[in-house]
């Protein structure tokens, strides 16, 4: 086993949060019951996905809300919220909300852009402005503002028997040091950076002009250019990782199968901004831990939230999320949180 330089210091994960459409309840209480596994066995964050019209959660700030009550130490994350479909000012007060709720706990993760499937929502999402919203960043400086007390109205004091603020209540301080925005690319990173928020990579980057597919060299430049613009900021990594210490014949044999038809494309630009993908990686924490040593990326960072795979049974969550607390997180000098 190499030795990294120094050990992964907070280990997160990326729950899918996925449910079936007759009985959605069940899904929801399953990915509830995934956070609180993951603080029962010492994990420093668990977040979870962001899923629009899609049997996948709709909503993660309210699932966050509910899982404030079910814990009490873990961090809760969110990867990521696309505010194309979201009001800043409205979006604020759901975070702070929850912010408080949990103890200062959140960590909203956000990204920009236009909806996904834009041409066959807009007339819902946006029926009289959909020609004219602006999915650029703007839309995050404007919820940086709010969430950071700047005003939201010009009138504050007292109508009748009702007292209004000029900014948003309830007002959560740090939770503006605790927001993460998911680049694709280096300037976006930087400009992440520049704007004093935290950096939450993913399996997927932008493929640079110059025409480099690997991988791990061009996250690894987007971490330096995030660094370089924010020099305290957190960075994590968020590769999907699938440990196989107790899992069995069966579990091996299906997690390689998923692993190989994805790995497929690895290597290959995809689509029309040319995205390219990480390799999963399936083995022993041995394994697993010897691979992200050799990441070039991977080496830059000090903090993990590790993907889980889509479309796996409960009980395949429950082996790969304990496999990961208890022999790959110490493989990568990781200690569970007490």
């Amino acid at each position: 086993m190499p030795t990294p330089s120094e050990p992964l210091d907070r280990l997160g994960f990326l729950t899918i949060g996925s449910f079936d459409g007759a009985d959605p309840r069940a899904g929801h209480e399953t990915t509830l019951a995934m956070i609180e596994l993951g603080e029962r066995l010492g994990y420093d964050s668990a977040f979870v996905r962001h899923r629009h019209l899609q049997f996948g959660i709709s909503s993660p700030v309210a699932v966050l809300a509910a899982a404030t009550q079910r814990t009490s130490r873990i961090e809760l994350g969110t990867a990521v919220i696309p505010l194309g479909w979201e009001n800043p000012l409205r979006l604020a007060e759901d975070l702070a909300t929850v912010d408080v709720l949990s103890g200062g706990r959140l960590n909203p993760g956000i990204s920009v852009g236009p909806p996904m499937q834009w041409e066959h929502v807009r007339d819902a999402l946006y029926p009289d402005t959909a020609d004219v919203e602006d999915f650029g960043r703007e839309r995050v400086s404007r919820l940086l503002r709010f969430v950071r007390g700047d005003a939201a109205s010009t009138f504050s004091g007292t109508v009748g028997i009702e007292t209004f603020s000029e900014r948003v209540q309830p007002h959560a301080p740090g939770l503006a040091g605790r927001i993460w925005y998911g680049a694709a690319s280096a300037g976006s990173a930087a400009w992440a950076g520049e704007q004093g928020l935290n950096l939450l990579t993913s399996n997927v980057v932008r493929a640079p002009g110059d025409g480099g597919t690997d991988f791990a060299a061009v996250q690894q430049g987007q971490i330096l250019a995030f660094r370089e613009a924010h020099p305290a900021g957190r960075v994590s990594q968020g590769l999907v990782v699938v440990p196989t210490d107790s899992a069995t014949p069966t579990q091996r044999q299906r997690y390689s199968a998923y692993a190989e038809h994805r790995n497929a494309r690895v290597g290959i630009p995809q689509g029309p901004a040319g995205l390219l993908f990480a390799r999963d990686l399936v083995g022993t924490s041995d394994q697993i831990a010897e691979s992200l040593y050799a990441h070039a990326a991977f080496r830059e960072v000090r903090e993990a939230v590790f993907a889980l795979p889509f479309g796996f049974p409960h009980e395949d969550y429950v082996q790969i999320v304990t496999d990961i607390a208890t022999r790959l997180g110490p493989a990568l000098g990781w200690s569970p949180a007490r």
